[in-house]
């Protein structure tokens, strides 16, 4: 199966500096794929080569099997690109907005209007398409955003940020219409601020660092490189010592530790399932007054990865 979008070895430098080195990913048809890294890590670099906006010093780009270098035009028709920043035509409204863009597209007239109400209902606007842009709130811009990009039915849809600012019911609105156009079969890359937003849409992840891919998989895959035990944290009142000696024996604890005067913290597999078990053997010692079970995630990958949280 050709993959929608490929790269292969891309380079980017700036004179000593080096924004992109030997990134290389693939996105099958009707798979989002997620691209997460800190600030200034290489991702919106790596995503301007993917559309054209950059040339790369080094490394291939193929949209559905079409090199962009040798044939751009017939590459970037596949291509629907939503930057970060919103670009529309405050003074238009969103029905004139996503004319315009249509027409830029080379879409017949014929057609388009039809076109124009398919997308229309697609991001929720359809009672506001013919409102001014300029009074929109953030959410409903970015909605109009993401509509231009997809009038002339790309194979793949490339997201920066496409939910910075917007407010929550715009944001659910946004992922919803994601989701059903995967599920349409279009294949999605997206960045995004938002870890639980990448965890929810992406069935792929890479992470980016210094320029450089340093973990791709899916989001079992790479949350098991850091282990796959949750963390239990409790709270005692009584004998605390006492208490911490029976709960290393407990079956599935693979670590414990006290952590103060009146808590411990554990480590083992299915930590949710092991509370009672944990409950029952501190009985006579102590009582457990509070528990906390932290579950292994994407965000705890990253920081382990990278060093850093998603929004530094």
């Amino acid at each position: 199966m050709t993959a929608t979008l490929a790269c292969e070895g891309l380079r980017k430098r700036y004179g000593d500096v080096t924004a992109v080195e030997d990134v290389g990913f693939s996105i099958a048809p009707g798979q989002a794929y997620g691209l997460l890294g800190p600030n200034g890590a290489g991702k919106t670099t790596t995503i301007s080569m993917l559309v054209g906006l950059l040339r790369p010093d080094a490394g291939t780009v193929l949209v559905g099997g079409t090199d962009l270098a040798a044939d751009p035009r017939r590459a970037k028709a596949r291509i629907g690109y939503v930057p970060q920043e919103i670009a529309l035509y405050p003074e238009l409204t969103g029905r004139e907005n996503l004319r315009f863009f249509g027409r830029l597209f080379g879409l017949a007239r014929r057609g388009l209007a039809g076109r124009i109400e398919e997308v229309l209902d697609l991001i929720g606007l359809s009672d506001r398409a013919d409102g001014r842009l300029d009074t929109y709130s953030g959410g409903m811009r970015r909605r109009i955003n993401i509509g231009a990009a997809l009038l002339h039915r790309p194979d793949v849809l490339i997201l920066d940020e496409p939910t910075v600012g917007v407010d929550p019911q715009s944001r659910k609105a946004i992922l919803d219409g994601l989701e059903l156009l995967v599920g349409d079969g279009m294949s999605l890359l997206y960045t995004s601020h938002y870890m639980e937003e990448v965890e929810r849409v992406c069935d792929r992840v890479a992470i980016i660092d210094h320029g450089r891919i340093i973990a791709e998989g899916t989001r079992r895959e790479l949350i098991a490189m850091v282990g796959s035990a949750d963390k239990i944290e409790l709270v005692l009142d009584g004998d605390v010592e006492a208490a911490y000696a029976k709960l290393r024996t407990v079956e599935g604890v693979i670590e414990a530790a006290r952590t103060g005067a009146e808590s411990v913290r554990l480590i083992a597999e299915g930590g949710r399932y092991l509370l009672p078990a944990l409950i029952s053997a501190v009985e006579g010692s102590a009582t457990v007054t509070a528990t906390q079970v932290i579950e292994p995630d994407l965000e705890a990958t990253f920081l382990h990865l990278t060093g850093t949280s998603l929004r530094d």
